[in-house]
């Protein structure tokens, strides 16, 4: 019997449109982050990128449960001695809500150049508009 191992060449992407309308932020990460791995596919290989394209629309209207809008920070440094800067998730959602959807799925992608890889495939819009209808997006349901 022959373990099927996918390549490069072998990989079929397709697109796929998310809308983050009142949907946990973590939820919708995680499951995207699964999507953008190629995890949903019978052709799942860990060491390559199987994944698929997803676009995320009305990421502005994703919902942060309990008090995580007041008490979860963002970090970030700006590579200045003493550049730790941190901004609440209350203000991040406000005014970069696709910042705050972008970071929450590449962090749970691999650590490493096929995560960096997989990341390029996401698409995150703060609107319902997007201009991939070339690519001709399925919908998907997250829930």
């Amino acid at each position: 019997m022959k373990t099927y191992m996918a390549n490069a060449q072998t990989v079929e992407r397709k697109w796929y449109v998310v809308d983050a309308t009142n949907v946990p932020l973590g939820r919708l990460a995680s499951k995207v982050a699964a999507i953008l791995r190629g995890k949903n596919k019978p052709t799942f290989t860990p060491n390559v990128d199987t994944g698929d394209f997803v676009i995320i629309l009305n990421c502005d209207k994703a919902l942060l449960t309990g008090k995580k809008l007041e008490n979860k920070f963002y970090r970030y440094h700006t590579g200045y001695i003493g550049g730790l800067k941190e901004v609440s998730y209350g203000k991040l959602m406000a005014e970069r809500s696709d910042l705050a959807v972008y970071e929450a799925v590449r962090g749970m992608l691999p650590k490493n150049s096929l995560g960096r890889q997989m990341i390029k495939k996401l698409r995150v819009y703060k609107g319902a508009e997007h201009n991939h209808a070339a690519q001709k997006p399925e919908a998907l349901k997250i829930f």
